[in-house]
């Protein structure tokens, strides 16, 4: 952040497949293997994502797991705007666990909205989302039981790896 290192608010893991490179706030994530567990909750969501908003062939090939222990844990405001999304990424978060408030807000006016994502809710993003807005997942004083979250995205092939 800022030029230094610093620890994330939240613990995370990815897993896809191995060709998934994803990196994000300049560092590259390690990719881990498909679970059996992950592999059948990716396909009731691109079977649910392709009936939600009519888009065929949507297909997930990575997932971003993301756990906020207690309240203190949490994630800036920031866009999912990396090049290996492309240019209009489908991003379906799945929440489980305790509820969160996760914050919207317009990149250009005041516009804002908050929801509470309950356990079980699917929060899908996709078209502009990433273009016109940002958003966060806002740290608390309030007592939380742990949420974790799954977002599920594409990651476009990228060219060889870095050395």
């Amino acid at each position: 952040m800022f030029g230094k290192w610093v620890l994330q608010p939240r613990l995370t893991a990815y897993v896809g497949d191995p060709e998934a490179r994803y990196s994000y706030s300049g560092a590259e994530q390690r990719v881990l293997p498909w679970t059996p567990e992950l592999l059948q909750i990716r396909k009731q969501l691109e079977h649910e994502v392709a009936e939600r908003l009519a888009l065929a062939g949507v297909s997930f090939n990575a997932v971003l797991l993301n756990a906020y222990r207690t309240g203190e844990d949490g994630m800036g405001w920031h866009q999912d705007n990396e090049p290996e999304l492309g240019t209009v990424p489908v991003i379906a978060s799945l929440s489980l666990g305790a509820s969160r408030r996760f914050s919207i807000r317009a990149k250009t006016g005041t516009a804002r909205w908050d929801l509470s994502l309950e356990p079980g809710s699917l929060l899908l993003m996709h078209g502009r989302s990433q273009v016109d807005f940002q958003h966060s997942v806002p740290k608390t004083r309030l007592a939380v039981a742990q949420r974790i979250n799954l977002t599920f995205r594409h990651i476009k092939a990228q060219g060889p790896l870095r050395a």
